[in-house]
């Protein structure tokens, strides 16, 4: 895990081409402390932060040459021994033990479509010396960032906002759609824009190359489109097996591991699965938990791992205080490069310098189960929306009895659950989104609420859902919390449900093999039977890394980011944003959410003044 720079430029001073070199990679040493690297190749520079984790030893230090080639890498890639030991037997030498060499050597014999035989997380970018062109790519998900910033003859790369900062051509001019977009969906971005209309964001599962002063995108990787029918017992078969090889490729490491855990079932079925297969010795984990009476304590479902798996690992535990979270809520803002939406990344923020005080360097995270697997409550309004078009009706009966039984629903809640299964059956996913983003929340931007039509997914409703989960909502906002928060403490944080076969398989799956009897999840539950404490298995509800953050912290020790500068958010609408705010301060709590984006853009815009 790493920090990439880079550009390729018109500039012919050279001193100051290097000049900016080292300040790109200074601007992000916390991505990697272990050592920092450059390279003049004119007109190409390449900078690198290194956090060592596969191959200690300084022969895979970045920027790395090979022939013709040189590249600077970010990520790992899992599978890297394996093709290795492929291009061995093709008569390729290798000269270190690192994935940074593969990912070179794999490019070299197998072309462009070297990408496609990665199970990993990157992002990368290789210069061919000979014929003077770049080819970057980002892994299928995005769970490592790439963003650039392109002008006439100029292109400038980097793992983070901050490093384009110090670029000659950045601009601080806000992108408004996204901003309006940050307020009503809590998105940190969406396609390839960002906050900053002068930088964009190589989307996931895509290739760019630099050639001749021009500038291309390709997308090397898709969602699969057909579900199979397949037997129950067969298909947790497949799932198990392969999530277990996850884990195996995901734990390769020089270095010693941790896992978040929370008391839920993905975190846990992680923790749960290397314990049971004795995949990770002396593994420690790491908690947060704050006041139990407000209803944010975890550890009773965490003790249930630890009565299954005694003197098994080492459990830590944190939790920061309201004072802790104001002294160090500058820090966490910067961090991020972009408003906070919620307040649950600054859980992870706790989460990832607890780990580091205890020297850990990588991390593993439950991220990105939900997204795919039917885990969110708004799974059920598309199954149900599904059988509703198709005239299931016998089915929908019982599916609304099984969601009163397991989550003990009020008729009223069963009234809201089946009218927002019907809005579903009749729109698209990309225009139940618009209705959002127009209709839930205030709109309080003057300019730019126009809608940017995303691509909709045609297998079913829940996968359509799953497929904007993954592309355009709350995956790609997490993983750039899970990014920023673990980099931010020179911590390699890896996802292991984000295994690209594993999400294939999932969307070939039937529905009933995510939501069963009203069970979400149901392919993993069934796989975790000798794996997860039963009340872990079979919890109903959902809560991830909650906080107290947009109610009491709003009220408590952060109520200083309620002085809004109207002056400075002179796109929204002054009235109505005065009028949410000073409701909020007089005890409504409605748009609770809404305010906490205000309040954290308009600090937000201060610190990047």
């Amino acid at each position: 895990m790493c920090g990439i720079h880079g550009f390729f430029t018109s500039n012919q001073d050279q001193v100051a081409n290097n000049s900016l070199i080292r300040k790109m990679v200074t601007s992000t040493n916390h991505r990697g402390p272990d050592y920092s690297g450059f390279e003049n190749l004119h007109p190409v520079y390449f900078g690198h932060n290194r956090l060592s984790i596969i191959d200690l030893n300084p022969e895979a230090n970045q920027p790395m040459n090979f022939g013709k080639y040189w590249i600077v890498f970010n990520g790992e890639i899992y599978n890297y021994k394996e093709i290795r030991q492929e291009l061995r037997e093709k008569g390729i030498v290798f000269s270190t033990a690192s994935d940074t060499e593969v990912i070179l050597k794999s490019y070299d014999f197998y072309g462009e479509k070297c990408v496609e035989k990665f199970i990993g997380m990157w992002a990368f970018s290789i210069f061919n010396n000979e014929d003077k062109s770049l080819f970057c790519s980002r892994d299928r998900f995005g769970i490592k960032p790439f963003y650039y910033l392109h002008h006439e003859n100029n292109l400038y790369f980097s793992s983070e906002i901050k490093s384009l900062k110090t670029t000659p051509y950045f601009s601080s001019n806000l992108n408004l759609s996204q901003v309006n977009r940050g307020l009503q969906l809590g998105w940190i971005g969406y396609k390839n824009e960002t906050y900053f209309s002068s930088i964009q964001s190589l989307e996931p599962g895509h290739n760019l190359k630099y050639k001749d002063n021009k500038l291309s995108i390709s997308k090397y990787w898709s969602y699969l489109s057909e579900q199979k029918v397949i037997d129950t017992n067969e298909a947790v078969h497949q799932f198990k097996e392969l999530f277990d090889n996850s884990l195996q490729l995901h734990v390769r490491s020089d270095v010693p591991i941790g896992a978040t855990l929370s008391g839920g079932i993905d975190s846990s079925s992680i923790v749960s699965s290397l314990l049971k297969n004795k995949m990770s010795s002396n593994l420690e984990t790491f908690s947060i938990y704050y006041d139990s009476t407000k209803g944010f304590d975890e550890r009773p479902f965490i003790k249930t791992i630890e009565q299954k798996y005694p003197e098994q690992f080492q459990l830590n535990y944190y939790s920061p205080t309201e004072q802790e979270i104001a002294k160090d809520f500058d820090a966490i803002s910067h961090t991020m490069d972009f408003p906070l939406s919620g307040s649950s990344p600054v859980s992870q923020y706790y989460v990832m310098k607890l780990a580091k005080e205890k020297g850990i360097k990588v991390i593993l995270s439950g991220q990105g189960a939900d997204d795919y697997m039917g885990g969110y409550m708004h799974s059920y309004y598309r199954l149900y929306a599904e059988w509703m078009k198709h005239f299931q009706f016998g089915k929908l009966s019982k599916g609304i009895k099984d969601y009163k039984k397991i989550h003990e629903a009020s008729n009223s809640k069963l009234t809201n659950v089946l009218m927002k299964s019907a809005l579903s059956s009749i729109m698209s996913e990309d225009a139940i989104y618009k209705f959002e983003y127009k209709n839930y929340l205030p709109f309080l931007g003057n300019k730019h609420n126009d809608w940017n039509a995303f691509e909709n997914y045609s297998a079913g409703k829940l996968n359509e859902f799953h497929f904007a989960l993954m592309n355009y909502s709350s995956l790609p906002t997490l993983l750039h919390y899970e990014d920023r928060n673990s980099m931010a403490h020179s911590i390699e944080s890896r996802v292991p449900f984000l295994d690209h076969r594993l999400v294939e398989l999932l969307f070939q799956f039937p529905d009933n093999l995510k939501i069963n009897n009203g069970w979400t999840k149901f392919a993993l539950r069934q796989s975790m039977e000798d794996v997860l404490p039963k009340e872990i298995q079979w919890r109903t509800d959902k809560k991830g890394f909650v906080t107290p953050g947009e109610i009491l912290w709003l009220r408590g020790s952060l109520a200083h980011l309620l002085e809004i500068d109207y002056a400075q958010l002179s796109f929204l609408d002054k009235a109505k944003t005065k009028k949410i705010i000073d409701e909020f301060k007089a005890g409504n709590n409605k748009f609770a959410t809404l305010v906490w984006r205000i309040a954290t853009l308009n600090h937000w815009m201060k610190q990047n003044s």
